[in-house]
């Protein structure tokens, strides 16, 4: 069975969800599928296992975290 999960982060601006996506792309590989449209930043993670899915979103949300910490400071 595999477990998806849909992430949609709105942004104030489409600049912003820009560096945002750009920072946390590198770190994508192969468990995360990110887009863009606008001023909104789309993930999608899909794993084998409820735990590996929270392993991954857990990873990816804490990089998107420092991602906007660093935004913020500009």
């Amino acid at each position: 069975m595999r477990v998806r999960c849909k992430l949609e982060l709105n942004y104030s601006d489409a600049r912003s969800a820009e560096i945002i996506y750009r920072s946390v792309k590198v770190d994508d590989e192969r468990f995360v599928k990110s887009s863009l449209d606008g001023n909104k930043l789309i993930a999608e993670i899909e794993s084998d296992s409820a735990g590996s899915l929270l392993h991954t979103l857990d990873d990816y949300l804490a990089c998107i975290s420092i991602a906007e910490k660093i935004l913020d400071k500009d």
